[in-house]
């Protein structure tokens, strides 16, 4: 329902409010809707259309959509399956993960740009009338009422907007507005490493996706068909040392460590070509209060190594749905409700930044750091000879500890998906 006060601020009262277009914030917002729930979505940005983003879609999102009877029309997208992790250690190229071992249908990471995959969730949103998209929506503040929380303020073009809810789900990302507004403790995992991010054209016949990694260096190379997008690791606070030394100096460093990229680190052609991702590793101590729950990085924020950002996000969405759908049709959510989400799903995630901390201080800082030719240690030497071993890592970053499955109702839609366009889901 909208409706606007005496001040000309509008208002609009929804059962859910998720603060936050992102993969979690779009899949829950989907979810919800499909199950019959009135979802408010909040998207400060006027479209998804940004670069360096997660772009890997896992298999256990591809096994979430095909429950959802969604995974053929996603995979009409442009997207680029990669069936097989590489690493070049050195000299030597090891077959790190394959994954064959999973049904056809996913056995696969999608390198999808993700503005493809959250047009393609809002779009499938949009099928029901109680799901609102705003766009350019900038949550500012929490409306409280009686020691919960009951809606947020945002600003909008066209003037303040109130959403009352009676639930806000934060799902605004690692620097969330929320969960600052809310004063929730944040626990610094704390990460020796950030990215630069950047893209060169790629060739046909080249490596897939991989790693490549040497005394002094750390290239992350990301097949996205007709270009490589590339992370390279440097150590925390190290981008201001790196554009000191000069472009030409980075892209030696670049080619040095992917020499067949030589002839074309020209198309780096300033620092606005490179991004700088900051690394954080941090959750917080408690996800929830009377009213409100974070989800995703505004709940606890996940390094890049594995890729696996996204797609824990997509399961904490699906643990949300799954959990929450009855009692906010009901009208009998509680706070034990929104703390049986953390319990499903704070154990995976410490799992994965335990093991996301580990890789961080055993082998990319010491990577950093080398000075002398590196080798690859003995179990990744033994992976590459075994190959039916190559499903454990497979399985490890492609479906991940606990994944979850869709339990949601599905609602009968009240029209056919709408036709694919940033239009689409314009600022209301």
């Amino acid at each position: 329902m909208t409706g606007s006060d005496r001040n000309g601020r509008r208002t609009v009262t929804s059962t859910c409010c998720i603060v936050g277009g992102g993969p979690a914030g779009m899949m829950l917002g989907f979810l919800l809707a499909r199950a019959g729930i009135d979802v408010t979505v909040l998207e400060k940005h006027a479209d998804f259309l940004r670069d360096f983003r997660g772009d890997t879609i896992h298999p256990s999102t591809l096994c979430v959509m095909e429950e959802l009877g969604l995974l053929d029309a996603l995979m009409q997208l442009p997207h680029n399956p990669v069936r097989e992790l590489q690493v070049q250690i050195g000299d030597e190229t090891i077959n790190l993960a394959n994954f064959s071992f999973l049904p056809p249908q996913r056995a696969f990471i999608a390198m999808m740009p993700q503005w493809h995959f959250l047009n393609f969730l809002a779009e499938q949103g949009r099928r029901y009338p109680n799901f609102h998209l705003f766009m350019q929506a900038n949550v500012t503040g929490l409306l409280e009422a009686g020691g919960r929380v009951t809606g947020v303020h945002a600003e909008t073009p066209n003037g303040p907007l109130e959403v009352n809810a009676d639930l806000v789900v934060g799902c605004d990302g690692r620097h969330s507005t929320v969960r600052a507004r809310a004063g929730f403790e944040v626990e610094d995992i704390g990460a020796p490493i950030d990215v630069l991010w950047m893209r060169v054209s790629r060739r046909e016949g080249e490596p897939g996706t991989g790693g490549r990694l040497n005394r002094g260096s750390f290239l992350v190379m990301l097949d996205r068909g007709d270009y490589w997008q590339l992370a390279y690791v440097i150590p925390k606070g190290g981008a201001e040392r790196v554009k000191a030394e000069g472009l030409p100096a980075f892209r030696a460093m670049i080619a040095k460590a992917a020499p067949f990229l030589a002839p074309r680190v020209g198309e780096i052609k300033s620092w606005d070509d490179v991004k700088l991702l900051t690394v954080a590793i941090d959750r917080l101590r408690t996800w929830y209060e009377p009213g409100l729950l974070c989800i995703g990085d505004a709940a606890h924020a996940m390094s890049p190594i594995g890729g696996v950002g996204i797609n824990l996000a997509i399961q904490d969405a699906v643990a949300t749905a799954n959990l929450l759908w009855k009692p906010l049709k009901d009208g009998t959510a509680t706070e034990a409700d929104l703390a049986a989400v953390q319990k499903r799903r704070e154990f995976p995630m410490k799992v994965t930044q335990r093991l996301q901390v580990l890789a961080q201080n055993n082998v990319v800082k010491p990577v950093l750091a080398s000075t002398a030719p590196l080798r690859p240690p003995w179990p990744l030497r033994l992976i590459n000879r075994w190959p039916w071993l190559q499903q454990f890592p497979a399985r490890l970053v492609g479906i991940g500890v606990r994944p979850e499955h869709v339990h949601t109702p599905a609602a009968a839609p009240a029209q056919n998906p709408p036709g694919s366009s940033n239009a689409a889901i314009a600022a209301r």
